[in-house]
């Protein structure tokens, strides 16, 4: 096999909190040499990279696709083709197609159309009821023995409080993840926007902040009973982070998840009725941005995803209320989150931690490192080069991108997965 040696480079390495100079040396697809400092790699190829950021590829546990039973929003393919463009070298599959990831069959090809394609890693997670209906069990064993990640109803929450305890007791048995959206839906029902003064200006049914704190008071009272393991999926809100650290205060063994888009905008991005913001849930005020910002700074946030949900034209082109909810953002992730860094004064690792390290301890990936014998799954990138976004140039079949247009800084340079360079 060949050799490929990265020189030069500025490695960031969350995992062994390593910020500095270095290269690595990969063969057969994995790391099998990482020098600090300045040195020299004899290799089959040598690639200079000049002083840029070389760290581990980032990897996203949220995206949706159109593929199985909607591609003209979305193939694995053209996912995978965004995801490569942005760094991202691991897509986790939201289960919410059609038919739904609910069984060993579905989560088996998901992740073998995925690894056909040969651009970046793709598995699967599995639906936590059949058909997302929330009420009967989808077989949570099976698909856990067939590679999926970890157990999801998406968007939907699970409403039947017996249902989401039967999972989480099942899940409990061996280990498996679950994941839920925390919300109140009898305060959510028909909501659009945050509940407040913009939304009431706008005459947009709103959703209250309570509502998360209050999904996720029962969903952590399930979890403290059944000792499962939990992902808060999609954080937005202040209130929810106190209900969390006091969750964990007790040792209870729960994991959060933020966007990126509640990261880096806030409810009056809105404006006069902009449907790429509208969202799911949605944005929130700039108290709850600002909080959510300091959770990532303070390390309470364990994972940032793009939370990806693309949507044509004419789902996006409708009243604000009418369109579909979600916003494309594979390819936007990485210059997204290094606002964080530019603007908000986060370091380096700390941005990059939730993107590489803290989701692959999550989910148990070999991934997420920069160490011998890791997979050579990396992305260098120039943080200070300017990117311009725009929507129309963006590989996902659809556009809708709530960055579009806007100046961010953070430019991939190139990817590889498995040593081998996607982009």
């Amino acid at each position: 096999m060949t050799t490929l040696a990265i020189l030069n480079a500025r490695l960031l390495d969350p995992a062994s909190d390593y910020d500095g100079p270095g290269g690595v040396l990969i063969e057969n697809g994995r790391i099998v040499r990482v020098v600090h400092g300045a040195a020299q790699i004899d290799a089959d190829q040598v690639i200079d990279a000049d002083g840029l950021c070389l760290s581990p590829g980032l990897i996203d546990i949220r995206v949706k696709t159109g593929e199985p039973g909607a591609e003209p929003k979305e193939t694995l393919k053209s996912a995978s083709l965004a995801a490569a463009a942005g760094g991202v070298t691991t897509i986790v599959v939201q289960p919410d197609t059609d038919p739904a990831v609910d069984d060993p069959a579905m989560v088996d090809f998901i992740q073998r159309r995925g690894a056909a394609l040969n651009l970046v890693n793709v598995r699967a997670a599995g639906a936590a009821t059949k058909a997302l209906d929330g009420q009967r069990m989808a077989e949570i064993g099976l698909m856990d023995e067939a590679g999926a990640l970890y157990f999801t109803d998406g968007d939907k929450v699970i409403v039947n409080s017996r249902t989401l305890q039967r999972v989480m007791s099942y899940a409990a048995a061996f280990n498996a993840l679950i994941a839920c959206r925390p919300s109140d839906p009898w305060l959510t029902e028909g909501s659009v926007a945050a509940s407040g003064e913009l939304a009431t200006r706008l005459g947009l049914s709103g959703s209250p902040a309570i509502a998360e704190r209050i999904g996720l008071e029962r969903d952590l009272a399930l979890v403290e009973q059944t000792g499962a393991r939990f992902l808060v999926d999609q954080i937005s809100t202040e209130g929810a982070l106190e209900t969390l650290a006091r969750a964990r205060a007790k040792g209870l063994e729960v994991a959060v998840s933020v966007s990126i888009n509640h990261l880096c905008f806030n409810e009056v991005d809105i404006g006069d009725y902009r449907t790429f913001y509208r969202l799911d849930p949605p944005l929130r005020s700039e108290a709850d941005r600002q909080a959510l910002i300091e959770a990532v700074r303070e390390g309470l946030i364990d994972v940032i995803t793009s939370a990806h949900a693309p949507a044509p034209a004419e789902d996006k082109r409708r009243p604000f209320a009418e369109a579909a909810p979600g916003a494309v953002g594979l390819e936007t992730l990485l210059p997204a989150a290094l606002t964080l860094h530019h603007e908000d004064g986060l370091d380096l690792l700390d941005v990059l931690r939730p993107l590489t390290q803290g989701p692959a301890a999550l989910l148990g990936l070999d991934a997420g490192v920069l160490a011998e014998g890791a997979p050579a799954d990396l992305v260098l990138f120039d943080p200070g080069a300017p990117v311009i976004v725009d929507a129309d140039t963006l590989r996902s079949k659809s556009k809708n991108s709530p960055f579009d247009g806007r100046r961010l800084q953070g430019q991939v340079i190139g990817t590889w997965v498995g040593g081998r360079k996607v982009f």
